[in-house]
């Protein structure tokens, strides 16, 4: 008798010991959550972490105690340990949607709170991006609030930040620069080579990055960072896997994607794939009366036993020869050597079909709506499938030494190849442009914790090698001849070297002062061998450019609920392959021809924020900046061999080329609205307003790539399983007289009233049926509206629904 009360006694505590490991899950998608603390003390002392599952052992905490539950980007809970017996020790924590303690990478390469960066950075994170759910990611920034993109054809989109647009916004992807030496002045379409489906999260820095990144980040950085592979922590092997299946009722599209991660406790393997394929896009039914049947297409080409024949589209709304298909991989290796030192290989590769060039298709050799059957200006116009080909090793080191407390090396390689190819209406010669460039980067990073201040240094280079060449083809004698290239000929070389030092220092736990200084050589060298098509009055152009560039600027924090900044920043941008050697014709009648005597641009911003946290829950945001634009490289009139219009391609066209305006500015205001309204409810809401012009002797000109004002506001209701959202994108309207005429504004793609304002009415849905499976349905652009994004060449998508089965395993 007693041995069997002694036994019972044992099998009743080994049961209340088990049943006190307590689970953790993301309330929304029942999704385990790792590194949660618990401790018995609301400020975290001696915390106790929850591992990859979301479980961890509170046993050996008192039955008496408060249990607090945190994590940062959720909401802090607290248990008794018989409230968790209540709930059958399972919990769910809500995601924080203002948290200034998230913790951010992008503003100084290394991790550090949000709170004490002077610089503005939004957060887009895997819940976002998988909540956003959108096809590319051109498309995700689109939908951030705070980046409008625009577009010339469905397969692509150039952001533009703070009135700065391609090769002055900076592109970054696992802390390697993206930008090369053709990255152009007008509007760029790389953005889509990088995969959505496989973001740990995007961080947007915006304003000068020049110190930290060096040339190009004028108006801002993109940072992309890709999943890593998942360590075990035990001797198991863990392994972990999603896959997501999507369709597209605006372009009958349809994506799929699966990746999985496979490790040990010291080796961890990640692997992705993704394919895509769009058809065309269909543009909304709901027009405003200001467009009338502006953007209809209500012809196109088609080739019929060889010969281009016109047809009429009798659905006019269908945007025929928008269609593109893409394939995506990703594979990183993690290799954890010691608790002090690990390696990362990455590797990714993008192609894509061809993409037509849809704004090429839709024009007319007058530049007026077709009239007769010979009018087509073009019979084909596309971008050959475009290649990117990326490759990295990255060693992260901790130390705790007199040099440096943690260490990233990074040495990179890229390989790009862009085509172009096009001909005209009716004519046998297709012209065929190639560039491929091959690329490598070095970056090795450093900081360092010496009491109240924390010192980050570090070198970084590059080399950009860039081949152009070009042919013309006949398609009914089957031959090839010379045509004039995109670039030199004989082959073009940039290459940069630079260091750069940055400090902040925690005065007091209300003030911290940021500050940096970079000092950057950028060189570039091009060469013109055959001057049969222009005879250019150089063979050899070489630029060498150094510069300084330096910010300061403080963050003031009175209390808990209030945060001010003020910053001083400078950004600078070397001349590239694109700006000095390129012969393009950039609009109808315009060609761009090199200009060897271009240099560098610089900024310099001023910007003042404020933010204020209301009733501990809603985040107000307001920031002002002020730049002046020195140097700054825009599309201006110019003379060849002293002639202002020459003939290219068969046409007279008015000479163009890329100058340095005598100076410009811009202003802007930005404002943002965050938070929990209650355990279920949440808003989210963005304002931009930007102005450049550029002086002149006169009346100051409008500087092109300058955005109206847009921004966006959302509801978000999240419940157990369930996810909510409805929101609303809007643009404010760009008059003609705010375009630039000779610049990349692309006013013939306008309206006569400049581009109406728009908006559109959104509604996001997710239920998880369970910890692995989750249906997404969405439908944008409820009302159909029919709209344009500015300066963008193809119309936006009508009525969208959208279905996406998902799965976590």
């Amino acid at each position: 008798m007693k041995l069997k009360i002694t036994l019972l006694f044992l099998i009743v505590n080994i049961s209340s010991i088990y049943s006190q490991i307590v689970e953790i899950l993301d309330k929304n998608t029942l999704v385990p959550i790792n590194g949660v603390s618990v401790s018995q003390n609301s400020d975290q002392s001696n915390p106790l972490l929850s591992d990859l599952n979301g479980k961890i052992d509170i046993s050996s905490f008192k039955n008496t105690e408060v249990l607090y539950f945190k994590k940062k980007m959720y909401d802090e809970i607290s248990f008794t340990k018989e409230e968790l017996a209540k709930v059958n020790y399972v919990i769910y924590l809500v995601e924080n949607t203002n948290s200034l303690d998230e913790v951010v990478v992008s503003a100084s390469k290394f991790e550090e709170k949000r709170r004490d960066v002077v610089q503005r950075i939004q957060v887009l994170r895997t819940s976002d991006l998988q909540n956003m759910n959108q096809t590319s990611t051109a498309d995700v920034m689109s939908n951030s609030g705070n980046v409008l993109v625009q577009k010339s054809q469905q397969g692509g989109g150039s952001p533009i930040i703070r009135g700065f647009e391609t090769n002055k916004v900076l592109m970054v992807v696992d802390g390697v620069r993206m930008n090369n030496a053709i990255y152009r002045g007008g509007h760029l379409q790389n953005i889509i080579t990088l995969d959505n489906s496989v973001f740990d999260k995007i961080e947007v820095a915006f304003g000068p990055g020049s110190v930290v990144y060096g040339s190009d980040a004028l108006g801002g950085v993109m940072h992309f960072y890709t999943k890593n592979p998942l360590l075990s922590e035990s001797n198991k092997i863990k392994i972990a896997a999603s896959a997501f299946t999507r369709y597209t009722t605006a372009n009958s599209g349809s994506a799929a994607h699966t990746d999985i991660s496979i490790g040990n406790s010291k080796v961890a393997s990640l692997t992705s794939f993704s394919y895509s394929n769009y058809g065309d896009l269909r543009q909304g039914a709901v027009r405003n009366p200001y467009y009338g049947n502006f953007g209809s297409r209500n012809w196109y080409v088609k080739q019929i036993n060889g010969i281009d024949s016109l047809f009429v589209n009798n659905d006019t709304n269908l945007q025929i020869g928008s269609s593109y298909s893409q394939i995506d991989f990703l594979q990183k290796i993690l290799f954890k050597q010691s608790e002090k030192v690990n390696h990362i290989l990455n590797f990714q590769y993008s192609t894509s079909s061809n993409i037509d060039r849809y704004d090429r298709l839709t024009l007319t050799n007058d530049g007026k709506p077709l009239t007769n059957l010979n009018n087509p200006k073009f019979g084909t116009w596309y971008y050959g499938p475009q290649k990117r080909m990326f490759g990295s090793y990255t060693l992260n080191l901790t130390n705790n030494n007199r040099i440096y407390d943690h260490a990233r090396i990074i040495v990179g390689y890229q390989n790009i190849e862009e085509s172009r190819i096009d001909r005209k209406y009716k004519k046998s010669i297709e012209n065929h442009h190639v560039e491929k460039l091959d690329i490598i980067t070095f970056n090795a990073d450093f900081d360092n914790k010496l009491g109240k201040n924390e010192i980050r240094f570090g070198i970084d280079a590059y080399y950009n090698k860039v081949n152009s060449t070009a042919f013309g083809k006949n398609l009914k004698m089957d031959t090839v001849g010379l045509i004039s290239t995109r670039y030199s000929d004989g082959g073009s070389a940039m290459y940069s070297i630079a260091g750069y030092f940055t400090h902040t220092w925690e005065i007091s736990k209300k003030i911290i002062l940021n500050d940096g200084i970079r000092f950057s050589n950028v060189n570039l060298n091009s060469k013109w061998i055959n001057k049969t098509f222009f005879p250019f009055p150089f063979e050899n152009v070489i630029q060498k450019n150094n510069a300084v560039n330096g910010n300061i600027g403080i963050v003031y924090m009175p209390n808990n609920t209030s945060r001010f900044t003020a910053g001083v920043s400078s950004g600078f941008r070397a001349p590239n392959v694109d700006d000095l050697s390129k012969v393009f014709e950039s609009t109808q009648g315009n060609i761009i021809v090199p200009n060897p005597n271009i240099k560098p641009e610089y900024t310099y911003t001023y910007e003042l924020g404020i933010s204020q946290l209301l009733h501990k829950k809603i985040l107000v945001s307001l920031n002002g900046y002020y730049t002046n634009y020195v140097n700054a490289l825009t599309t201006q009139n110019f003379t060849f061999n002293g002639q202002d219009s020459i003939i290219y391609d068969g046409v007279m066209s008015k000479v163009t080329a890329t100058t340095n305006a005598a100076k410009a500015y811009i202003y802007g205001l930005e404002s943002s609205i965050s938070g929990n309204l209650n355990e279920y409810l949440s808003v989210l809401g963005s304002f931009n307003y930007t102005y450049g012009r550029i002086v002149t002797d006169t009346t100051d000109y409008p500087l092109d790539h300058i955005a109206p004002i847009f921004g966006k506001v959302s509801f978000n209701v999240k419940l157990k399983k369930f996810r909510g959202e409805f929101f609303v994108n809007y643009n404010g309207w760009k008059r003609m007289k705010d375009y630039n005429l000779m610049g990349e504004d692309n006013e013939s793609n306008a309206t006569p009233f400049g581009m109406p304002a728009w908006y559109t009415a959104n509604i996001r849905l997710t239920y998880q049926f369970n910890k692995y499976i989750s249906l997404q349905a969405a439908c944008e652009n409820i009302f159909d509206q029919n709209y344009r994004q500015f300066a963008s060449n193809i119309s936006a998508p009508g009525r969208n629904f959208i279905v996406t089965l998902r799965g976590n395993f």
